[in-house]
């Protein structure tokens, strides 16, 4: 019987479609994992800044790969249609194979931790649909590869009608992870408001140092410089204008900055878990007395110095 030869052309294409599935497969499953996460978040270990970035790097990941995934199936299918005989190429066969026996080893794994679980009484609503999505999804892959190497795909419409419900499928996921994270303009505003917190904290800790060391608030920020430790105070990052700075009294002192939205604790309206600090929905901030809530617009933070937790330095 003519045993159809392997061109560089088939190790090219099957290769690549088979790198394509993988990326694929695995975007997709992080980006539902992702999900779960964002509507059942875990107070022990949720936290909204990487679940949400985890989104947009999977997302970038599926928007890449699935598309090259349809183009190279679709010049594989193509051939096939020419060359009806390369369906049995053993390079194709092997990769197939090596598909199939992934995916039964993902599900017998998945399989085994839901029973281990079961039996350990943490069949949480998160995780069984953790385990049912990868069932669903490796499922899905083994199934259609198992007729793959049993039929004749070139001569059916199968195909063309899994691409478009995988189209489906990938689109609608897209969509969530667009409107969970939001749109790139957004995410920067996002960003440039979680800067001028992290820029108040830093500007907070050097008042805390100084006044520790010379046991006085400093009188302006621009008295914060330090020419030997190299510090400078940071600028609002969008606008470049240095942040309100004024003495209340003297152990006390207020930072104001302009944000864009409003904490996700006061959008969202999270839930409070005393003894870890303030839990939001999308965001968790460390626990004490320094919360940096805000609305949007112009927002001052008062704060005040316990001069029994700043003792002098002993010189």
């Amino acid at each position: 019987m003519f045993e159809p030869k392997t061109t560089p052309k088939d190790v090219f294409l099957h290769l690549l479609m088979m790198v394509m599935l993988y990326i694929g497969v695995i975007s997709l499953i992080t980006l539902a994992f992702a999900y779960i996460d964002y509507q059942y978040p875990d107070p022990l270990t949720y936290y909204a800044g990487e679940t949400l970035n985890t989104i947009r790097v999977s997302s970038s990941m599926l928007i890449v790969s699935f598309p090259l995934l349809l183009v190279f199936s679709w010049f594989i299918q193509r051939d096939l249609r020419k060359n009806p005989k390369k369906h049995d190429l053993k390079f194709g066969k092997w990769l197939t194979y090596l598909t199939l026996f992934v995916s039964a080893i993902t599900i017998v794994i998945d399989l085994i931790q839901l029973v281990q679980r079961f039996y350990g009484g943490d069949l949480s609503t998160p995780f069984t649909l953790k385990v049912f999505s990868v069932l669903l999804i490796t499922g899905a892959v083994f199934g259609y590869y198992v007729w793959d190497v049993q039929s004749e795909p070139h001569n059916s419409k199968i195909p063309k009608t899994v691409a478009w419900g995988a189209s489906v499928v990938v689109i609608t996921m897209l969509v969530t992870g667009f409107f969970m994270a939001g749109s790139p303009s957004k995410q920067r505003q996002v960003r440039m408001d979680e800067q001028r917190v992290s820029d108040l904290q830093m500007i907070q800790g050097e008042i805390f140092n100084q006044w520790q060391n010379k046991r006085v608030l400093p009188p302006s920020i621009d008295n914060l410089k330090n020419d030997i430790s190299g510090f400078i105070p940071p600028r609002d990052p969008e606008t470049g204008a240095p942040y309100e700075y004024a003495i209340l009294e003297p152990l006390k002192f207020k930072l104001c900055a302009n944000f864009k939205f409003p904490s996700p604790y006061l959008a969202d309206q999270g839930r409070m878990q005393p003894a870890t600090g303030v839990y939001y929905k999308n965001y968790y901030y460390g626990g004490g007395n320094e919360v940096w809530n805000h609305e949007a617009g112009a927002k001052c933070f008062e704060r005040t110095i316990d001069p029994a937790l700043y003792p002098k330095p002993v010189q």
